[in-house]
């Protein structure tokens, strides 16, 4: 992630100051946040039974059903799921151009991960209790002080639980909400809650691409067929050159080989191996120079395994060779809004009005989609504070969570407006 400094909002822009100081004195919106603390529990519950239903890539639809009994009992109207599972319920209003808010409900943990939900005090544990546990408690946190309050809002709001946003899901859900005409035309902007804390804005989407690669050869004996190619060591020598490649200061730019598979038993050549890379720059021209270098790696990977191959003494070659594949299995695209983007400016005054401290960075989200189209979009977190996102340790503090279900509000109110 790159920070990105901004003006302060109390130098630039104290018209929008006062309209959240106006919206925060309405009645309706102090009894928003009375809610916001009084039903703490709730939320805390609502978290623990999230968290407790398995939502791998792909296999979000016990969480997609759980959050679409959620959306009807806190009143919202037209409550449905598209055909990849996104979730929808709108509060109505005046127009036809919709405020989104939206958090994903998938996890990164494949199907089968030991879940262990638990809670110790303020906190809670296991894995996704935070990502995205605080982002689709804080959807389902406004909605609800947005009922209790009987705040009408101004233009219409569009609650979304979107799918595919982890790991291979490739931001599927989100691109599929703005491949469909009606959304694409009628989001007028996006807040997309992902993860704990207040003390981001991510408003510059980070572009990334994915590959996976497969080496295949003939197989055989570790000592009957001895020599023949290894798409094992293939891949070695490739992620050693790969590795050596140099990278820029400036843009950022980085890579991981996270996953490496192959073989079948200690004593015999693999017929295939696999790995697979992720790439991320600020820069899409990084982006493709890193994916070039990996291909030339690959390439020169294969013809030194051939010719060591024919050198090899006591060795048992066989007529046929190494072939390769590559893969893209990712492709989130960059973007990012401009200075002067109202989107931006509302949240800024927000945490001016709260005293919260945020800085703008760059990161891939759900807001990779909106603001790679052109539109306004920012991710912001849902409250708390969390940790270990990731991994099975990975824990949420619902202690303070209200002054970030503040921050959302006033923001979608002050893009929303408020009727009367």
């Amino acid at each position: 992630m790159a920070l990105t400094s901004r003006p302060e909002v109390s130098n630039l822009f104290p018209a929008l100051q006062q309209e959240i100081a106006r919206l925060a004195a309405l009645a309706e919106v102090r009894s928003a946040f009375a809610w916001f603390l009084s039903n703490e529990d709730e939320l805390t519950q609502w978290q623990l039974d999230l968290a407790s239903i398995p939502a791998p890539p792909f296999g979000e639809q016990g969480r997609s059903e759980w959050l679409r009994e959620r959306f009807l009992e806190l009143g919202l109207g037209d409550v449905h799921s598209d055909r990849v599972g996104n979730v929808f319920g709108i509060r109505p209003g005046t127009g036809n151009k919709y405020v989104a808010l939206s958090a994903h409900v998938d996890t990164v943990f494949p199907a089968g991960t030991p879940l262990n939900i638990r809670q110790q005090g303020t906190r809670l544990y296991g894995p996704g209790v935070s990502d995205n546990g605080a982002g689709v408690i804080a959807l389902l946190a406004v909605a609800g002080a947005l009922r209790e309050s009987r705040l009408k809002n101004a233009a219409p709001l569009l609650f979304i639980g979107n799918v595919g946003e982890e790991g291979e899901g490739d931001l599927r859900g989100m691109r599929h909400i703005f491949s469909e005409r009606h959304w694409r035309d009628s989001i007028a902007s996006n807040v997309v809650l992902d993860g704990a804390g207040n003390d981001t804005i991510v408003a510059e989407a980070l572009g990334s691409r994915r590959f996976e690669i497969i080496v295949r050869g003939p197989g055989g004996h570790s000592w009957s067929d001895f020599g023949a190619p290894n798409p094992i060591v293939v891949l070695a020598r490739a992620i050693e050159m790969f590795a050596q490649t140099p990278l820029p200061a400036s843009p950022k730019t980085t890579f991981n080989i996270g996953v490496i598979r192959g073989g079948t038993s200690v004593n015999s050549i693999p017929e295939s191996a696999s790995m697979r890379v992720d790439i991320r720059s600020t820069s899409t021209a990084e982006i493709e120079r890193l994916a070039g270098v990996l291909r030339v790696a690959l390439d020169h990977a294969i013809e030194t395994e051939n010719i060591q191959m024919e050198s090899r003494p006591n060795s048992q070659r066989r007529p046929f060779g190494l072939s390769s594949e590559v893969v893209t299995i990712g492709n989130r695209p960059g973007g990012e809004l401009p200075a002067g983007a109202r989107i931006l400016e509302v949240v800024r005054a927000a945490d001016a009005h709260l005293g919260n401290v945020a800085q703008v960075q760059r990161a891939s989200t759900d807001a990779n989609i909106p603001l790679s189209l052109g539109r306004e979009a920012i991710a912001i977190g849902g409250g708390g504070t969390g940790g270990g996102a990731h991994t099975l340790q990975e824990w949420f503090d619902g202690h303070g969570r209200e002054v970030g279900l503040k921050r959302i509000l006033l923001t979608l109110l002050a893009l929303a407006g408020v009727g009367e």
